[in-house]
């Protein structure tokens, strides 16, 4: 497995990954992605700020996510000073033709590596309340429950924050 930072080649096999992962997603109760989000506009700029990394194996797009600054303003509702840099990681996604193969933690790991090149000791995460995968995958790598929020553009769904320091 190859963790590295994605470019606009990419693009085309992560929404690939994307159009395969919603269905199974939605199926599940998780309705925090659909045919409009994330799209390829949202990858490209990712690509752009030179935040979005992929896992690859065998030469496939096995997953996906954003490693960014970017915090959304709901954040401050649970506590957290949104002012302070953290790495929050987003539009995290493992193919439904590669699951169980360690990919989101990878992913997450690269997260952890990011931080510490950068000097930030924050590490958040957000996830609909309704992904049972992701809440049992974020404490085992050491992150903690911080609260419930809203996201304003996904106004009827809850999502659960969590945080590590490292």
């Amino acid at each position: 497995m190859l963790i590295r930072l994605a470019t606009l080649e990419d693009i085309e096999p992560v929404m690939e990954l994307v159009a395969g992962v919603v269905p199974v997603m939605q199926a599940s109760g998780n309705f925090q992605w659909d045919h409009t989000y994330p799209n390829a506009e949202v990858f490209k700029k990712d690509v752009e700020l030179s935040q979005l990394w992929v896992a690859e194996i065998d030469g496939e797009i096995g997953g996906v996510t954003a490693i960014t600054t970017d915090q959304n303003t709901e954040y401050a509702t649970i506590g957290w000073d949104i002012n302070e840099t953290a790495i929050v990681t987003h539009r995290l996604a493992v193919s439904v033709n590669h699951r169980r193969m360690g990919i989101a933690e990878n992913l997450l790991k690269q997260a952890e590596l990011v931080a510490k090149y950068r000097g930030i000791n924050i590490l958040r995460i957000d996830t609909n309340s309704n992904n049972k995968a992701t809440r049992i995958l974020f404490p085992k790598l050491g992150y903690e429950f911080a609260g419930e929020i809203t996201l304003s553009f996904r106004p009827n769904l809850r999502f659960y924050c969590y945080e590590k320091l490292i």
